[in-house]
This record gives structure tokens, sequence and C-alpha cells, in this order.
């Protein structure tokens, strides 16, 4: 069994399911232990022709074999196997439930981590709590149970009738088994280490693979498939002598536990022979000793495996418990209120941020205001602070108190889910779902129309390259949007903001990978669309927020200047700069 923060609720939330199996369980095991009292009878039958029942001499004809042994021994059979299906199913069934539930709960939970979580937090590393580490909690719940309980009832009904039989023979059989036991206790401790070990192997293999076939395109166009695949064996060869260490131990102790089960055999037959040559035992009551010490030769290895088992399932249900306990960095005020209504209004007022981590600010003294409505691009050089503007008013990071406002209001006043129901995200890697094109487009819009989703393909101009593809909108989608260009890319991911039609819309680059006319009528497109509506493009290009209401220039962090494209050509030198040197890069791509 194991036992901690996160699974010790399940041994009460499953308590009838747990309580079937284990009356099924002592039933079986109860069942098991008369079958040596029949190995009995029929030795001493066959030796004396006669069996001793209740303290009466019994003749051992046909008529006894039938009734007192071959029809019992079938009900007894029949009733062993159908308990050993039922504790099966309710056992290992409540352990795939714990599994099932685990699971719901981590994959909650990371669901509600920030982005500074999965920023320094491997997929692979996730990947292989979500599989190996539940797998193995699983195992140790449902089986863990079954073998605690079976150890305790069934050993201890067999050390009872091995006692009755004869105490002495019973002790001697036992010295070796403590020793056993002792021992497993002592290895099961370094087996925990190696299992953590063998555990995160397996992580960085599973971490590496999955970024190898993420980036296979960069691979391949820079011949590096040699170089990752030493690497890979690298990291297999690591993880093999991970396995084969953590085997090793595991193999070693099983036949520890061998060895000190047959010598116990040899103490009963020697010592047990010289009782029945003494007469004070019967070949039969040497064969019922045995028989009861078969029985709990599955107890005590039991013990071993139980410290195996528990060994894994510890250092498993700590890696789970780690990531339940990663605390949520972005929550909720316990006074915030809900937004209401939103009319789309953003104010930065002094605002420093620095990224957890990080040696220097992302954003130092940040002064802008963005009218209810407006139309305002962000521009900077590469690492200016331009996504970080985006990632703060989605609260995908914390901000101080009195720094970012929404029409007037802290955003560390208002719940953090209502204040995203009111707003659009274009990211700049565009990620798009294995899915079809429709799905992903109505991804923010439960039971979306098809009008609905052509209307916004259409606004993001990409309803012409949908209907020349074979399924149009029902198209799947590779891993990631590898299916489409770059550019159809973005256009899906517009569609897509566009489709939750909401007072603040944010695009992060999302017109760079298309051409200039595209880009034109995309930003036309736009213009009707959200008429009166707050949009904040965050763009490299000149020619993407020339038209805007607003430009926020940006330079290492901070506001270098606040005004429309004439305003900033006329008293602000950086921008004319970018101006022209953009200018030339256009004449020279002609």
């Amino acid at each position: 069994m194991i036992f901690g923060k996160y699974i010790n609720r399940y041994y009460l939330k499953y308590a009838l399911l747990i309580a079937a199996g284990l009356l099924a369980l002592i039933a079986v095991d109860y069942a098991q232990t008369l079958i040596p009292e029949m190995y009995r009878m029929v030795i001493d039958g066959v030796n004396d022709g006669g069996v001793k029942v209740n303290g009466a001499s019994v003749p051992f004809d046909m008529q006894f074999v039938w009734k007192q042994i071959c029809v019992p021994m079938f009900f007894i059979i029949i009733f062993i196997v159908l308990g050993r299906f039922l504790w099966r199913i309710c056992l290992f069934g409540s352990g795939i439930r714990v599994e099932r539930d685990l699971r719901k709960q981590m994959f909650a939970h990371c669901e509600q981590l920030s982005c500074e979580f999965y920023s320094n937090e491997k997929i692979g590393n996730l990947m292989s709590l979500f599989t190996n580490d539940l797998e193995t909690v699983q195992d140790c719940f449902g089986s863990g149970i079954m073998m605690t309980f079976d150890a305790a009832f069934l050993g201890g009904l067999a050390l009872y009738k091995m006692f009755r039989m004869d105490w002495a023979m019973t002790l001697f059989s036992l010295i070796p088994m403590a020793m056993m036991v002792v021992v497993s206790l002592i290895v099961g401790k370094y087996m925990t280490l190696k299992w953590q070990t063998r555990q995160q192997a397996f992580s960085d293999l599973s971490d590496f693979a999955q970024e190898s076939f993420s980036g296979i395109a960069v691979i391949k166009a820079f011949v590096k498939e040699f170089k990752e695949l030493l690497a890979f064996r690298w990291l297999n060869k690591r993880n093999e002598d991970a396995n084969v260490t953590y085997t090793r131990i595991s193999t070693l102790l099983n036949v520890f536990v061998t060895l000190f089960v047959e010598s116990v055999i040899c103490i009963i037959l020697g010592y047990g022979s010289y009782l029945v040559y003494q007469n004070r035992f019967t070949a039969g009551q040497l064969m019922e000793f045995i028989g009861y010490f078969t029985a709990i030769t599955w107890p005590i290895m039991a013990v071993t495996e139980l410290i195996e088992m528990h060994s894994r399932g510890k250092a498993s249900l700590k890696r789970v418990s780690d990531l339940l306990e990663r605390k949520q960095d972005v929550t909720d005020k316990s006074d915030a209120a809900d937004v209401g209504a939103v009319r789309g209004e953003i104010e930065f007022r002094n605002l420093t941020f620095r990224y957890p981590g990080a040696e220097y600010d992302a954003l130092s003294d940040v002064n802008f205001h963005v009218n209810a409505g407006e139309s305002v691009g962000i521009i900077g050089k590469t690492g200016s602070g331009k996504t970080t503007i985006a990632d703060l008013i989605l609260r995908c990071y914390n901000v101080g108190d009195g720094s970012l406002f929404v029409d007037g209001k802290d955003v560390n006043d208002l719940t953090v889910k209502s204040l995203r129901n009111f707003c659009a995200y274009v990211p700049q890697d565009n990620f798009l779902f294995s899915d079809t094109i429709a799905n992903n487009i109505s991804f923010a819009i439960d039971n979306a129309e098809a009008e609905q989703v052509t209307r916004a393909a259409k606004l993001a101009d990409i309803d012409e390259n949908v209907s020349h593809f074979t399924d149009g909108y029902n198209t799947l989608m590779g891993e990631r949007g590898v299916t489409v260009s770059g550019g159809q890319k973005q256009r899906i991911s517009i569609a897509r903001a566009l489709m939750k039609d909401v007072p603040v819309l944010i695009l992060d680059d999302s017109v760079s990978a298309v051409d200039t006319d595209t880009e034109k009528t995309i930003l036309n497109n736009l213009r009707v669309a959200r008429k009166d509506k707050t949009t904040i493009f965050i763009a490299h290009r000149i020619s993407t927020v020339h038209g805007l209401d607003k430009i926020v220039l940006l330079d290492n962090g901070k506001v270098v200047d606040v005004g429309t494209h004439a305003q900033l050509s006329e008293r602000c030198e950086q921008y004319r700069n970018m101006v022209a040197l953009q200018a030339l890069e256009e004449e020279e791509g002609l």
C-alpha cells in the first residue's frame, strides 16, 4: 500500500469497492487453507486405510473420497475462481479509478499553472509523470492493498494452523523468514533511490525524443541527423543502465527470497521427517504442514514485493506530489471581482516588470494609455518588450498593484478568468491543434455554426485557400499545424481570434509571414470588423501600424514615444530611422 497527501482520500472514496474486494480476497484465502487438510486425508487414507475426521476414524473408501474429497474440492475450486475474479475487479479496478482521478487532477492543475512553469519545465518530464509514474502509483494502490491484506490474512491463518500442528517446527521455519524481511527492508531504501534515477532517465529520454520529433524539419535542414542520433544513443544508454541497475537489484532480492524459502522447505522436510519417524507426525500431517507453508510462501514473498513496490510507488508519488504542489503563480485575490462589461480601455502606469529568474527588467517605467475602441500598434526591435506587453494584459504573469488598469480598474482587483474572457489573442508562434481547420477556428466558441467559421476565415483572408483543400474546412491539421504554410497558419490563428468577437484583440506579429497585399487585405478587414473595439497590433513592420490610431515605440523595455505615424515621423528620430531603413529594405527587395 501507499500513502500520501494526494492519495489518502481515495481509500475513503472507494471504500465500498475496496471492502467488497477484501471480503472476496479473505474468503478465497480461507478456502485455500482447506486444501492442505484434504492432502492429509488422502495420504493418510492411502497409507492407513482410514482417516480421522473430528476425532473418529472413517474408512478410506470410494464413497469417502467422492463425498469428502472430490465434491468439496470441486466447489472450493469454483469458489476460488469466482472469488479471485471478484477481488481482481474490485481491487485492481479501484487502482485504475485512482489513476484516472489523479490524472484528471494533474491535468486540471497543469492548466492553472502560469507561463513561468512551462518555460522551465520540460514536456517529456510531464509526459513521464502522466504515464509511467501514474501507472506505478495505480499499481501500488490496487495491487498494494491486495498484497497487504492477502499476506496478513492468508499468512496469519496458515501460521495459526501450523502452530497448532507443531509450534517448534513453525518457529524454526520463521527464523530465516524474519531475516529475509529485515534484509528486504534495508534493500528497499536503496531501491527507492534507484527508481527515482530510472524515472528521471526515462523523462530525459522522452523529452529529447519529443523535442527532436517536433524539430525534425530543422534537423533535416541542417543535416544533423547523425548528431541527434548520437545524443539519443547516449540518453538511451543512460536509460538502459538505470533500468538494468534497478532490475539487477530487484532480481537479486527475488533470488535472495527464493533462497530463504527453499532453505525453510529443507528445514521442514528434515525436521518433519524426523517427527514422522518418531510417530509424532503422520506422512499426511507432514504434507498438510508443507501445504500451509506453501500457502504462506506467497504472503512472505509478497512482503518483499511490497517493499519493492512501495519503493517504486513512493518515488513516483513524490514526483506526482511535487507537480500538484507547484503553486499557481497567477491567482485571484480574495476580494477580486468579475470585470463586468469591458469597453477596452487599457492603461500602463509606471509599470516595471522582470520575468521570474531574469537578471534584468523586461519593461521599465512603462506609461501609455489605450482608449476604448482604439487601434494601437506596438513596435520596436527584437527583445524590446513587445510580447511582454501582451503577456501582462492577459495576466500571464503578476504585476504590481496600481501599474496596469482595464477600464480604470486595477487588473489585480479583477478575476483572471473574467478578464481573459473579454480578450482574444493571436500568439507569435501561431499554435494550432491537431484537429480540423473548422475546429481550430471555432476553438473559442462551442457549437459554432459553419457560417460563423466561414465569416471569420474571410476576414482573415484564408477562406479561398481553405476552399482549395480537398476536405475544405474538414481538413485535418498535422501536429502544431505543420501541414499548412506559415502564412496560412497565421491567418487561421487570426480567424480563431476573430471568432471570439471580444472588446480587446491582441495580435502579436501576426501578419509577418504574409505578403504586403494580403497584409493590407487583413488590416482593412480588421478595420471594418473591429470598429469601436480595441485592437492592439504588435509588429516589426511599419506597414502594419502606420494607419493605426496610435503607435507605441519601445526600446530596451522603455517607451520611447507614443503618437500617430505622422507625429512620430515628425518628432522621433528613432522612428524616422526605422521607417527609412524598412523603406530601403523594400526597395532592395524589389
